[in-house]
């Protein structure tokens, strides 16, 4: 399977589609697609992108431009024009994230494929680079032109994912100094590419770790009563706390516990002294989100009791649900519809995985767009973190042109 074709559509029709400055031009099209597979085949975990901080920071420097690297030692933000004497003009901010996957890379037929074992850019985290990065070269050439009506950062985080994010250390290193918007893309590959879907309010939810010990004195098969039956006490934890918080949280809110892993015992006839479970918390809204480590916790050490088993939770609080702002998000919607034309949007579910992104939100308006990553025609359902996860490359040209508008229709409305 090869996604990867560079496909520029044909001229065709586009509604609503209005002449702005900062379209692609050919090479760097070309230079981009070449940057995106460079960054796929040396995929890096989170807080490890040193050589991905590196070819992004060169970039940027043979532009002209002077980005500086994050305390921790990856990762960049980079300011793209200055705001006029006199003025304050805060930041229009474009968020990337940086890292990959510790899964292996199985696609075939493609050279891009990643080199490094069992890593891999199975969520399109190259892509987002890439795209950040593209706008910021057409963004610092429009400057250079005096064309660039406010100043722009960008913003290359690492470890999204890496609960609880890494955006919480980047905005604690001030990268949201004097930024008043901030906006972002994720590649969706239920969306074709040439479209971006939106959602103004939440287009993610809440995602947390969540990591269960259980001991008892253990004993013989034979006498489970003489004792702590630590296999059912993990069976019924695993059936029942997603039941109980059924009946304790309103159902609006999307409260959802899923085991991802129980280990117990080596013997069939010996009932085990340790039980460890582990999986995820999710949530569709804020309150919801607020309240579940309490009744997570509650819901536990109920049933636990109940079995005799003594119990350890260790919750780890990952990312809130990405709220987007509204008029950011409509802002967005103007943007596509500048560069692509109304036929190129197309509206969105809320999703249940997490990002980190959200972090930002506590802190600035701001929105994210899911990005068509799609080959138009393909009929086979795909998702994001499979080690064959593949895109349609000429969405990077249009997540460039996305970010560029918006940082340009955003200036207008600010005037």
């Amino acid at each position: 399977m090869n996604q990867l074709m560079s496909r520029e559509s044909e001229e065709v029709e586009r509604p609503g589609a209005v002449a702005l400055p900062g379209t692609l031009s050919e090479s760097l099209r070309a230079e981009l697609i070449a940057f995106r597979r460079d960054l796929h085949m040396h995929p890096e975990l989170g807080n490890q992108e040193f050589r991905t901080t590196a070819v992004i920071k060169a970039r940027l420097e043979q532009a002209g431009l002077e980005p500086r690297v994050l305390a921790a030692g990856t990762g960049l933000i980079c300011d793209i024009g200055t705001p006029a004497p006199g003025t304050v003009r805060p930041f229009f901010a474009i968020r990337a994230d940086i890292d990959a996957l510790p899964i292996p890379d199985t696609k075939t037929g493609v050279p891009y494929r990643s080199t490094v074992p069992d890593r891999a850019h199975a969520c399109g985290h190259d892509v987002h680079t890439t795209v950040a990065l593209g706008a910021g070269l057409v963004l610092a050439d429009l400057d250079r032109q005096g064309l660039l009506p406010q100043p722009v950062r960008l913003i290359f985080q690492p470890a999204e994912e890496v609960l609880p994010g890494g955006a919480a250390d980047a905005i604690e290193s001030g990268v949201l100094e004097g930024v008043n918007k901030i906006i972002a893309v994720h590649c969706d590959p239920k969306v074709d590419a040439g479209s971006v879907g939106l959602r103004p309010g939440p287009i993610t939810s809440a995602c947390d770790r969540l990591e269960v010990t259980l001991d008892g004195p253990g004993g013989h098969t034979a006498r489970p009563h003489l004792t702590t039956d630590l296999v059912t006490a993990a069976a019924k934890i695993v059936t029942e706390v997603p039941a109980l918080l059924a009946r304790r949280v309103d159902a609006r809110s999307g409260l959802a516990v899923t085991w991802g892993r129980i280990e117990s015992g080596h013997a069939c006839n010996v009932i085990p002294q340790h039980a460890e479970l582990s999986g995820t918390v999710r949530c569709l809204d804020l309150e919801g989100w607020r309240e579940a480590p309490d009744l997570v916790h509650a819901a536990i050490d109920e049933i636990a009791t109940l079995h005799r088993a003594k119990s350890q939770i260790d919750y780890v609080r990952g990312v809130p649900p990405v709220v987007n702002d509204p008029v950011v998000t409509e802002l967005l919607r103007d943007a596509q519809t500048a560069r692509r034309g109304t036929y190129a949007i197309e509206d969105t579910e809320q999703s249940l995985g997490g990002e980190d992104f959200s972090w930002y939100l506590e802190h600035v308006p701001g929105a994210m767009a899911r990005l068509g990553v799609r080959v138009p025609g393909d009929t086979v359902r795909r998702d994001l973190h499979r080690g064959d996860f593949d895109v349609d490359e000429s969405a990077i040209t249009v997540g460039v042109e996305l970010f560029t508008a918006a940082a340009l229709l955003d200036a207008r409305i600010a005037l």
